[in-house]
């Protein structure tokens, strides 16, 4: 098993970089690379799925970013302690028919010793947007990093 740092408990700047780099990843639009976040039996709700295994989680997101095109994300951290994280993320995106997306949700992790993500639990909400009303354009640049989203 690899170890993917930075490792539990978790402290406020490590609690940060994980959330940091699970934006990366997840901003890369690789299914394969995000799932090797996740422990290979990790188990996950994302709205009303429910998944068990990496298999399902790259399965899962390459049907996701098949729908979701041009998907950028950004994730914030909520709170944590322990082995766990609570973030708070907003995504955009558009459909096939090119209508555009703002979805905001809140997640909760779990951990193993070696941190890899046991559990994710993730609650959306989607809201219909114009393209003149993006605020997420790609992956977040450096001088944005750290920086608290938005209510609406």
């Amino acid at each position: 098993m690899t170890a993917r740092p930075p490792l539990p408990p978790f402290t406020r700047e490590t609690a940060a970089q994980k959330v940091q780099a699970a934006e990366d990843a997840w901003n890369t639009r690789d299914p394969h690379r995000v799932a090797l976040a996740y422990a290979q039996d990790s188990v996950w709700r994302n709205r009303d799925t429910f998944l068990t295994g990496r298999a399902a989680i790259v399965a899962f997101l390459t049907r996701k970013w098949q729908r979701e095109r041009e998907y950028a994300l950004r994730k914030e951290l909520w709170a944590f302690e322990g082995n766990r994280i609570a973030v708070r993320f907003q995504y955009e995106s558009r459909d096939a028919d090119g209508r555009w997306w703002r979805s905001y949700g809140n997640e909760l992790w779990e951990f193993d010793e070696q941190g890899l993500m046991t559990r994710r639990e993730a609650s959306i909400d989607d809201v219909p947007i114009e393209e003149d009303e993006r605020r997420i354009h790609g992956p977040r640049p450096q001088a944005e990093r750290g920086r608290s989203l938005p209510v609406q």
